[in-house]
């Protein structure tokens, strides 16, 4: 017995050895990963800064597209005049919300160093890219009706140019800015309800301020109704006092002298989305 006891292969003091040594070093088994680099939380910094700025943007751009609605929003009891779904500030408070969510993600995942929060701003650039590539390439591709496209959208303007103060500031603007009246002339203010020389009120044949070649009439205040009666004038007479050419037409040129512009803005705009992507993709390989 005493010469079996002696050729056992091994004891159970042997595997208490073991995981004490296994407990005491703990690096034999689950070694430690390695320290990110000094570039590397540079990189991770300069991430969140730049997630930072772009988060302040949309948060910024969402605050005013609320402002917007709710400053146009009807006292209790009375109806909304501009159905919400098509309120031009609601294109603010989306564009807001879709930047502020992004940049959020790439914040926490930059300083949290998130893989997850990474991938998904990742994703979120990459589609957003996706489609400004694809509206370039429907802009280039169907120009004709974009022009049609445009000569809808200011008709609308005209016809709704009482009832939203977007569109109202909007159409005043570019035709004060174009020098131009109406969409093919002054006398598309007819088909206005408020302006059409039927209907009632001070307004009727008339057209609004921004027409004016002098609205401010020798004055520093501008004369809200140095448009009344214009569209009673003949073109000899309204050209006097009104600007008649269109701003269809108007907008179109202005449209490509700025198409120079327009596209460096489309540049330096897929420049810094490709910018957060790379930062975002170096601080997803250091984790």
């Amino acid at each position: 017995q005493a010469s079996r006891l002696v050729e056992l292969p091994y004891s159970s003091f042997d595997d208490d050895d073991d995981g004490d040594a296994a407990e005491q070093d703990p690096g034999v088994w689950n070694p430690d990963p390695p320290k990110p680099s000094p570039f590397s939380h540079c990189v991770r910094y300069l991430a969140f800064l730049w997630n930072l700025l772009f988060l302040l943007l949309g948060l910024l751009t969402l605050a005013v597209g609320v402002w917007g609605l709710l400053a146009k929003s009807p006292p209790p009891g009375e109806e909304r005049g501009v159905p919400l779904g098509s309120d031009p500030m609601l294109l603010f408070v989306l564009a807001g919300l879709g930047a502020s969510a992004v940049s959020l993600a790439g914040c926490l995942g930059a300083v949290r160093a998130s893989p997850c929060l990474l991938r998904f701003f990742l994703g979120a650039l990459l589609a957003f890219g996706g489609l400004e590539v694809l509206g370039g390439l429907l802009l280039l591709l169907a120009r004709r009706r974009l022009r049609d496209a445009l000569r809808d959208l200011l008709l609308l303007c005209l016809l709704r140019y009482q009832e939203d103060p977007d569109l109202q500031f909007l159409v005043d603007e570019v035709q004060r800015s174009l020098q131009c009246c109406g969409l093919e002339s002054y006398r598309d203010w007819e088909s206005n309800p408020y302006f059409n020389c039927s209907a009632p009120g001070a307004q009727a044949c008339g057209v609004p301020a921004s027409c004016c070649q002098d609205p401010l009439e020798n004055g520093s205040v501008p004369n809200v109704q140095c448009g009344f009666g214009g569209l009673g004038l003949g073109p000899a007479a309204a050209g006097a006092v009104l600007h008649v050419g269109g701003c269809g037409a108007a907008l179109a040129a202005w449209l490509r002298g700025q198409s120079g512009a327009i596209a460096t803005g489309a540049t330096a705009l897929v420049l810094v989305e490709a910018v957060g992507a790379l930062l975002a993709l170096r601080v997803l390989r250091d984790i």
